[in-house]
């Protein structure tokens, strides 16, 4: 009898897509359903970038590419992070990739093997544990708590280590709970990496939507250029989800592997994509910035009109585009029940905390990346909803 390779059973998923689906059939169904599950920029791609892409396939750019990328989007991208980062970065140590989910993919693919483990951020991004699974390591939950701000607990941390341990993960701003590591935070994960003398990904994704303070990046500290890897990439930062384009600063041992994983899977990435990426660089968009003080603005609404249901509470986040609510107080039993309750019985469409660890039970995450219209309309369904549910006395009284 022919089967799957048992690899394949080591592969999870994004929930956010499932719950899209559940959403698109209630709709079929002709109901209304408010979108927050999914983790994507509801504006276009700036004009410029567009333009710029266009231009790229009316030359007939529309050929391989080195696996790497091309060499002036390479030297763009290290160019960008010193202005941006103020990072020092060899543009030959730079890997373009269709999308920055692949960077995570080979990286952890090239470092990780049968007996290895590698810490990951509980709640997190679910293909941190399904990658470092499905490249046969073990994978070490980091619990992230509401009272810490979703910081790590970095004694905790430390205890978590083990003579097996090859990785951490670290992601700031950090999806779902739009948390920042302090500085303090980034100082000491560096300081345990160089101890134990473990590789760091580092996934900065989110390091351009950012509401206060400035971002730190973990590869600006003493002594880890040579151990972590950069993750970021153009979908958030410049509304180009479906354009497919990242890139990961690499040490250079492992710039030559992970770009033949590269030409062993994709070849290279598409060439007009990667124009369009040299005009994102090249010259800010004013949209980018509009983005993100619509975001800011957005955050506040929704942060105000959750805190205002009796039963849930939500801390403020400094970055990316989510709120992670605590909703133990209404008293509905699990994250995954009350997610379904808000979608079935509300109409919004949200995630269940348990979608990014065990870690995350008692909370759901939404996404405020929906205009301020859809975002008002979901806080009135949400608040008519709670009033009419069973919540505790000492929950209202509150």
């Amino acid at each position: 009898m022919r089967t799957l390779a048992a690899r394949m059973s080591r592969l999870g998923t994004e929930t956010a897509f499932e719950v899209l689906a559940k959403a698109r059939a209630l709709e079929a169904q002709g109901r209304t359903v408010v979108h927050l599950e999914i983790g994507e920029p509801d504006f276009d791609t700036p004009p410029s970038i567009v333009a710029a892409g266009v231009a790229a396939l009316e030359r007939g750019e529309t050929h391989y590419t080195p696996s790497a990328g091309v060499v002036e989007l390479r030297e763009g991208i290290a160019r960008w992070l010193g202005e941006h980062r103020a990072l020092t970065v060899d543009p030959g140590c730079v890997v373009v990739t269709p999308g920055a989910k692949p960077i995570m993919f080979y990286a952890l693919l090239a470092l990780l093997e049968d007996g290895d483990e590698a810490i990951y951020p509980d709640p997190g991004f679910p293909i941190y544990a399904s990658m470092i699974a499905f490249a046969g390591a073990r994978g070490v939950p980091l619990p992230l708590r509401e009272r810490n701000a979703f910081d790590p607990d970095l004694d905790e941390l430390r205890s978590l280590i083990t003579p097996r341990t090859k990785a951490i993960i670290v992601n700031s701003p950090h999806n779902p709970t739009g948390g920042v590591l302090s500085a303090a935070a980034v100082r000491e994960i560096a300081r345990v990496a160089r101890e134990h003398d473990l590789w760091v990904l580092s996934d900065e994704i989110y390091g351009e939507t950012l509401y206060e303070g400035e971002h730190r990046s973990l590869l600006a500290e003493e002594g880890m250029p040579e151990r972590t890897i950069l993750l970021d990439g153009f979908s958030k930062t410049y509304a180009m989800t479906g354009w497919r384009l990242g890139f990961g600063v690499f040490p250079r041992p492992l710039v030559d592997p992970v770009t033949k994983l590269v030409t062993n899977s994709v070849s290279c990435t598409a060439t007009f994509v990667q124009r369009a990426g040299v005009a994102a660089l090249a010259a800010r968009a004013p949209e980018v910035d509009a983005m993100v003080r619509a975001f800011r603005e957005r955050r506040d609404v929704i942060v105000a009109g959750l805190n205002a249901v009796p039963g849930i509470t939500c801390l403020v986040p400094k970055g990316a585009f989510y709120v992670f609510p605590n909703v133990t107080r209404l008293g509905l039993g699990d994250s995954a029940r009350v997610a379904d309750r808000f979608l079935y019985e509300a109409g919004v469409a949200v995630l269940a905390g348990t979608a990014f660890g065990r870690a995350g039970e008692g909370y759901l995450r939404l996404s405020y990346a929906n205009s301020l219209e859809n975002i008002r309309l979901a806080l009135a369904r949400i608040t008519e909803w709670a009033a009419s549910v069973s919540v505790p006395a000492t929950t209202r009284a509150r």
